[in-house]
Protein backbone atom coordinates (compact mmCIF):
# COMPACT_ATOMS: atom_id res chain seq x y z
CA UNK A 1 0.00 0.00 0.00
CA UNK A 2 1.09 3.56 -0.59
CA UNK A 3 0.71 6.44 1.87
CA UNK A 4 -2.78 7.39 0.68
CA UNK A 5 -3.98 3.79 0.87
CA UNK A 6 -2.70 3.42 4.44
CA UNK A 7 -4.50 6.61 5.43
CA UNK A 8 -7.69 5.43 3.73
CA UNK A 9 -7.52 2.09 5.53
CA UNK A 10 -7.24 3.90 8.89
CA UNK A 11 -9.91 6.48 7.93
CA UNK A 12 -7.50 9.36 8.58
CA UNK A 13 -5.84 12.14 6.58
CA UNK A 14 -2.15 12.63 7.35
CA UNK A 15 -0.57 12.65 3.89
CA UNK A 16 1.14 15.82 2.74
CA UNK A 17 4.46 17.49 2.20
CA UNK A 18 6.19 19.01 5.18
CA UNK A 19 5.05 22.53 5.82
CA UNK A 20 4.71 25.17 8.49
CA UNK A 21 7.40 26.80 10.55
CA UNK A 22 7.20 26.12 14.30
CA UNK A 23 6.92 29.11 16.58
CA UNK A 24 9.66 27.69 18.81
CA UNK A 25 13.16 27.70 17.34
CA UNK A 26 14.21 24.29 18.65
CA UNK A 27 11.26 22.45 17.07
CA UNK A 28 11.38 21.14 13.51
CA UNK A 29 8.86 21.32 10.68
CA UNK A 30 6.09 18.75 10.36
CA UNK A 31 6.73 15.73 8.16
CA UNK A 32 4.67 12.53 8.46
CA UNK A 33 6.57 9.35 9.34
CA UNK A 34 6.56 7.04 6.28
CA UNK A 35 4.29 4.04 6.74
CA UNK A 36 6.79 1.78 4.97
CA UNK A 37 9.31 2.35 7.76
CA UNK A 38 6.70 1.64 10.45
CA UNK A 39 5.67 -1.56 8.68
CA UNK A 40 9.26 -2.76 8.51
CA UNK A 41 9.96 -1.81 12.13
CA UNK A 42 7.02 -3.72 13.57
CA UNK A 43 7.73 -6.78 11.45
CA UNK A 44 11.14 -7.09 13.16
CA UNK A 45 10.86 -5.47 16.58
CA UNK A 46 9.12 -6.56 19.78
CA UNK A 47 8.01 -4.09 22.43
CA UNK A 48 8.42 -4.70 26.17
CA UNK A 49 5.59 -6.31 28.14
CA UNK A 50 2.47 -4.18 28.70
CA UNK A 51 3.71 -1.29 26.55
CA UNK A 52 2.40 2.24 26.45
CA UNK A 53 3.62 3.97 23.28
CA UNK A 54 4.37 7.72 23.23
CA UNK A 55 5.03 9.66 20.01
CA UNK A 56 6.96 12.83 20.80
CA UNK A 57 5.80 15.30 18.16
CA UNK A 58 2.88 13.36 16.72
CA UNK A 59 1.77 15.93 14.11
CA UNK A 60 -1.58 14.82 12.71
CA UNK A 61 -1.61 11.63 14.76
CA UNK A 62 -0.44 9.12 12.16
CA UNK A 63 1.97 7.12 14.34
CA UNK A 64 -0.14 6.74 17.51
CA UNK A 65 -3.17 5.75 15.42
CA UNK A 66 -1.16 3.32 13.28
CA UNK A 67 0.47 1.69 16.33
CA UNK A 68 -2.89 1.43 18.08
CA UNK A 69 -4.36 -0.26 15.01
CA UNK A 70 -1.37 -2.57 14.53
CA UNK A 71 -0.79 -3.67 18.12
CA UNK A 72 -3.98 -2.78 20.04
CA UNK A 73 -2.03 -1.07 22.81
CA UNK A 74 -2.47 2.31 24.56
CA UNK A 75 -0.84 5.10 22.58
CA UNK A 76 -0.16 8.76 23.35
CA UNK A 77 0.68 11.57 20.96
CA UNK A 78 2.32 14.79 22.15
CA UNK A 79 1.97 17.77 19.81
CA UNK A 80 2.79 21.43 20.47
CA UNK A 81 1.17 22.95 17.35
CA UNK A 82 -2.50 23.78 17.92
CA UNK A 83 -3.41 23.25 14.27
CA UNK A 84 -1.80 19.83 14.00
CA UNK A 85 -3.22 18.85 17.39
CA UNK A 86 -6.74 19.70 16.14
CA UNK A 87 -6.16 17.65 12.98
CA UNK A 88 -4.87 14.75 15.09
CA UNK A 89 -8.03 14.87 17.21
CA UNK A 90 -10.15 14.83 14.05
CA UNK A 91 -8.18 11.84 12.73
CA UNK A 92 -8.58 10.04 16.05
CA UNK A 93 -12.35 10.56 15.98
CA UNK A 94 -12.60 9.36 12.38
CA UNK A 95 -10.48 6.28 13.11
CA UNK A 96 -12.40 5.34 16.25
CA UNK A 97 -15.74 5.69 14.46
CA UNK A 98 -14.68 2.99 12.01
CA UNK A 99 -12.49 0.75 14.19
CA UNK A 100 -13.29 -1.05 17.42
CA UNK A 101 -10.96 0.32 20.10
CA UNK A 102 -9.56 -2.09 22.68
CA UNK A 103 -7.11 0.41 24.16
CA UNK A 104 -7.06 4.21 24.50
CA UNK A 105 -5.49 6.76 22.17
CA UNK A 106 -4.60 9.93 24.05
CA UNK A 107 -3.55 13.17 22.35
CA UNK A 108 -1.97 15.96 24.39
CA UNK A 109 -1.43 19.56 23.28
CA UNK A 110 1.93 20.35 24.88
CA UNK A 111 5.61 20.86 24.22
CA UNK A 112 7.47 17.60 24.69
CA UNK A 113 9.64 18.74 27.59
CA UNK A 114 6.53 19.62 29.63
CA UNK A 115 4.94 16.18 29.26
CA UNK A 116 4.88 14.45 32.65
CA UNK A 117 6.26 10.95 32.08
CA UNK A 118 3.91 8.41 33.65
CA UNK A 119 5.05 5.23 35.45
CA UNK A 120 3.38 3.11 32.76
CA UNK A 121 5.07 4.89 29.80
CA UNK A 122 7.58 2.50 28.26
CA UNK A 123 8.13 3.15 24.53
CA UNK A 124 9.08 6.61 23.22
CA UNK A 125 9.16 7.36 19.49
CA UNK A 126 11.06 10.25 17.89
CA UNK A 127 11.11 11.20 14.20
CA UNK A 128 13.64 14.03 14.58
CA UNK A 129 11.02 16.38 16.08
CA UNK A 130 13.30 18.91 17.75
CA UNK A 131 16.87 19.96 18.52
CA UNK A 132 19.35 18.02 20.62
CA UNK A 133 18.75 20.51 23.45
CA UNK A 134 15.09 19.52 23.72
CA UNK A 135 15.93 15.85 23.19
CA UNK A 136 18.35 15.90 26.14
CA UNK A 137 15.65 17.42 28.35
CA UNK A 138 13.08 14.82 27.33
CA UNK A 139 15.52 11.95 27.89
CA UNK A 140 16.38 13.42 31.29
CA UNK A 141 12.67 13.43 32.15
CA UNK A 142 12.40 9.79 31.07
CA UNK A 143 15.45 8.90 33.18
CA UNK A 144 13.96 10.62 36.24
CA UNK A 145 10.76 8.64 35.75
CA UNK A 146 12.80 5.43 35.46
CA UNK A 147 14.58 6.17 38.75
CA UNK A 148 11.21 6.56 40.48
CA UNK A 149 9.54 3.57 38.78
CA UNK A 150 12.10 1.14 37.35
CA UNK A 151 10.90 -0.70 34.25
CA UNK A 152 12.16 -1.57 30.79
CA UNK A 153 12.06 1.55 28.59
CA UNK A 154 12.60 1.70 24.83
CA UNK A 155 13.58 4.70 22.71
CA UNK A 156 12.83 4.42 18.99
CA UNK A 157 14.55 6.86 16.63
CA UNK A 158 13.43 7.10 13.01
CA UNK A 159 16.06 8.68 10.73
CA UNK A 160 18.20 9.31 13.84
CA UNK A 161 20.24 12.52 13.88
CA UNK A 162 23.92 12.05 14.65
CA UNK A 163 23.75 14.18 17.79
CA UNK A 164 20.83 12.13 19.17
CA UNK A 165 22.86 8.95 18.67
CA UNK A 166 26.00 10.41 20.21
CA UNK A 167 24.08 11.59 23.26
CA UNK A 168 22.37 8.24 23.83
CA UNK A 169 25.59 6.29 23.29
CA UNK A 170 27.89 8.45 25.40
CA UNK A 171 25.65 10.47 27.73
CA UNK A 172 23.10 7.92 28.94
CA UNK A 173 22.85 4.28 30.09
CA UNK A 174 20.60 3.41 27.12
CA UNK A 175 21.93 0.61 24.91
CA UNK A 176 21.33 0.10 21.20
CA UNK A 177 19.54 -3.25 20.78
CA UNK A 178 18.11 -3.17 17.28
CA UNK A 179 18.57 -1.41 13.94
CA UNK A 180 16.23 -1.53 10.97
CA UNK A 181 17.78 -0.50 7.66
CA UNK A 182 14.93 0.50 5.40
CA UNK A 183 14.49 -1.55 2.25
CA UNK A 184 15.20 0.08 -1.11
CA UNK A 185 17.06 2.97 0.55
CA UNK A 186 20.70 3.76 -0.20
CA UNK A 187 21.08 6.49 2.45
CA UNK A 188 22.47 4.83 5.60
CA UNK A 189 20.58 7.37 7.70
CA UNK A 190 17.28 5.89 6.45
CA UNK A 191 16.97 3.54 9.40
CA UNK A 192 15.34 3.06 12.75
CA UNK A 193 17.33 2.55 15.94
CA UNK A 194 15.91 1.05 19.12
CA UNK A 195 17.61 1.77 22.45
CA UNK A 196 16.73 0.11 25.74
CA UNK A 197 17.08 0.91 29.42
CA UNK A 198 16.43 -2.34 31.27
CA UNK A 199 14.92 -2.74 34.69
CA UNK A 200 17.69 -2.96 37.29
Amino acid sequence: MNEHQFDKNLHINTVGEQYGFPKLAHYHRYEPTPYVGLEQLFSEYEMPDNPVFIDMGCGKGRVPIYVHHKLHIPTIGIEMDAGFYAEAENNKRSYLQKKSAQAPITLIHSIAEDYAIQPCDTVFFFFNPFSIHIFRTVIHNIWKSYEQHMREIHIILYYPPYDYLQFLHHGTPFELIHEVHLENETNINERLCVFVLKEA
